[in-house]
């Protein structure tokens, strides 16, 4: 059955100013778009660029005032999800440009703080074996709590807090990855399974294709274990979530209220429940 989607959010600019966006699911060869719309109010410009590694778009609009956006599409989503367990790594000597700035340090992941501490949890372990004992080190290490962090909160304050919400889970997965050289990103997605719904963060790491051990592939991680990854629809990827942001202002700007709804039923049952009101509490996990 087709995925439904629905998000709803609103923000106030205090005055004429930009905004960069990233809400929609990307068009990949896994996720096709069966029907999508948006609408955005309050906006005297509208400009769509590429999303980092060309997956996904971001959305440039100029505005002032309260801004409300609506999305909706319908997706059919066909993607294998191999256990992790299974696959190999990959030598760091062979692997392809595009991978390589996803084993360094970024805005909120530090893997070079973690190396030593990587090396005696997971060392004797290789490839996806690994990357497994970390996604379960996470899991079993962090406790979903909102509101435990904010947009400040990195992957090495979630180590030493052991609270977060789906953004630090997925920071951390990607930071003990790197720290253990293995290719790691930060993944944006609309997910069944998550509660509460909202955007949801994953994880991504490169190791071997399951059906050409010689060649790579991004595989999906989610140390939550909240999401169907098969059937989760992307919305797009980065170094981490600075780089997938659903909003960022350049100009003062006061967030209002956001409501998520993934669902896999009939788009027109979607679309009745998408009238329910919008619960200002409700935050992005």
């Amino acid at each position: 059955m087709p995925l439904t989607l629905s998000a709803r959010f609103a923000f106030d600019l205090e005055h004429a100013s930009d905004a960069l966006l990233q809400f929609e699911a990307a068009r990949t060869r896994e996720q096709v778009i069966l029907s999508s719309d948006t609408s955005f109010t309050s906006c005297e410009s509208v400009n769509r660029i590429a999303a980092q590694d060309d997956i996904g778009e971001r959305v440039w609009i100029r505005g002032e005032g309260r801004v409300d956006v609506r999305y909706s599409a319908t997706l059919a989503v066909s993607r294998r999800v191999p256990p992790v367990e299974s696959l190999r790594a990959l030598a760091l000597h062979l692997l392809p440009g595009p991978t390589v700035k996803y084993l360094l340090d970024s805005r909120y992941c530090h893997p070079a703080q973690f190396v030593d501490f990587a090396d005696a949890e997971f060392g004797g372990l290789e490839g996806g074996a690994k990357v497994a004992a970390i996604r379960d080190w996470v899991a079993d290490h962090v406790a979903y709590t909102p509101g435990a962090s904010d947009s400040a909160t990195t992957a090495t304050d979630t180590f030493h807090s052991g609270a977060g919400i789906c953004r630090d889970f997925a920071h951390l997965f990607v930071t003990l990855a790197r720290a253990c050289s293995i290719p790691a990103r930060y993944v944006a997605c609309f997910a069944p399974g998550v509660t509460p719904q909202d955007f949801h963060a994953v994880a991504q790491v490169y190791l071997a294709n399951e059906d050409d051990p010689q060649t790579g592939a991004w595989h999906l991680v989610d140390a939550t274990g909240m999401a169907d990854l098969e059937h989760a629809a992307i919305i797009g990827v980065g170094r981490d979530a600075g780089d997938v942001s659903f909003l960022t202002s350049f100009g003062p700007m006061r967030f209002v209220s956001s409501k998520v709804c993934v669902a896999h039923e009939p788009a027109e049952r979607a679309a009745r429940n998408d009238n329910t009101p919008v619960d200002d509490s409700q935050r992005l996990a």
